[in-house]
């Protein structure tokens, strides 16, 4: 911990004898939740869970012609983690989220290097995950080309730990850190061209995940398109996987697509429509045709209360989410959305059944005077086969399965310097 106080203390020292070449920055976001049935159906004799925790970042900016450089101090607190008096933080959640620099090469071509979030389009494959307090950082390089309304992107990560001795050397290379799709190496290529009205996007993905005998590799394919006029919009993702995913199953067949519909029917009201269809397992011993939306903030899709997707449903019977929204303006300072989705598996489970429920989803938005108020409740209503899906019956779990939350949001500028 002392290293990084003086590394903050340094940091706010330089500050001082250059402004106006600084931004600085931060952010004190608590969030009380209810939990019950989040993520999950809640048995009818447990208890619901609550809990406080609080996300706190330093965010600190540099920008010259030839480079931006960025850092960002993190830090996710549960209220009543630490004992009195502990001399540490017990649960250790002190990093670095963000570390890098933005290298000017000429032309329109730069290069990023470091700690970053790698965010495209809707997030459906890569997001910043900024819902969970921890959020989403990739350790990569990427070479960036940018000219009018195009940009092509070429992202390099290998990753390495030490809890192999001998792993940074070229006797071994093993990486041992592993779960939720923690990729040994990453190559991918990003491009999108946008036009008044309408924008495309293409992405080709590659992941190594570790295996004891070398490192599987699983490819993912696919795009993004927008069109927007007037009133209207619509957004569509087609991507499919192939390879090998962790644990050297084979992948095929494996597809996600999305249409989502748009359309602002005043200056107060705003509706939306929609399906994704994610493909499911087959069955087979030794390979599946399960698609994974990998490195995306999966909480944005499928339901705010995460039963899919969301370090869950990996391998299972894939998803048809059919959903409707609308988002109302009730001042210049406060909306509301409402979102309802039915959901059913993209295969049948055992005994045959399909459907799986619905959800309804509230969020309420108020900005106040330099911060703002977030709101939550969502309710699941529980078909067959989601008591089937998850392992339990109808009359074993709890007959209401819902989630509040409520979040106080503020971004606090200390410095806002230009050259």
């Amino acid at each position: 911990m002392k290293k990084q106080y003086i590394i903050l203390g340094l940091l706010l020292v330089c500050i001082q004898f250059a402004q106006a070449q600084f931004t600085l920055d931060g952010e004190f976001r608590p969030r009380a939740e209810y939990r019950h049935g989040f993520g999950d159906l809640i048995a009818d004799d447990a208890d619901a869970g609550f809990g406080i925790s609080t996300r706190i970042r330093l965010n600190a900016g540099y920008a010259v012609d030839a480079y931006k450089f960025y850092l960002s101090f993190q830090d996710v607190m549960v209220w009543g983690e630490n004992r009195q008096i502990l001399p540490y933080d017990q649960n250790n959640s002190f990093a670095v989220f963000e570390a890098w620099a933005d290298v000017n090469l000429g032309e329109g071509f730069s290069t990023k290097l470091g700690r970053q979030v790698i965010s495209y389009d809707d997030q459906r494959i890569f997001g910043g995950l900024d819902w969970a307090q921890q959020g989403r950082n990739h350790d990569a390089a990427i070479l960036k080309y940018s000219k009018g309304k195009f940009i092509a992107d070429l992202g390099l990560a290998f990753s390495q730990d030490y809890s192999n001795p001998t792993g940074f050397q070229s006797v071994s290379t093993t990486y041992s850190t592993t779960g939720f799709f923690t990729y040994k190496t990453m190559q991918y290529l990003y491009l999108k061209q946008a036009w008044e009205k309408f924008s495309g996007s293409l992405l080709i993905l590659n992941n190594g995940f570790q295996e004891t005998d070398g490192v599987s590799n699983l490819q993912t394919l696919g795009t993004h398109l927008d069109y927007k006029a007037g009133g209207f919009g619509i957004a569509a993702n087609a991507f499919v996987q192939t390879g090998k995913r962790q644990g050297e199953v084979d992948v095929k067949g494996a597809y996600l697509l999305g249409l989502d519909l748009t359309y602002k029917a005043s200056d107060k009201v705003g509706l939306g429509a929609g399906l994704e269809i994610i493909s499911g397992n087959d069955g087979d011993a030794g390979e599946t045709g399960a698609f994974f939306p990998l490195y995306g903030t999966n909480h944005k899709f499928n339901g705010f209360m995460d039963y899919f997707y969301v370090g869950n449903h990996a391998n299972s019977v894939g998803l048809f989410d059919v959903h409707v929204s609308a988002n109302f303006s009730l001042s210049p300072t406060s909306s509301l959305m409402v979102k309802a989705l039915n959901f059913s598996g993209e295969q049948e489970l055992a005994s045959g059944e399909k459907s799986l429920g619905t959800e309804i989803d509230l969020v309420y938005k108020k900005q106040l005077k330099g911060y703002a108020l977030v709101l939550g409740y969502s309710q699941m209503f529980a078909a067959d086969g989601m008591y089937e899906l998850k392992g339990t019956t109808k009359d074993a779990a709890a007959s209401g399965q819902n989630w509040a939350w409520a979040m106080l949001v503020i971004k606090p500028k200390f410095l806002n310097g230009t050259n």
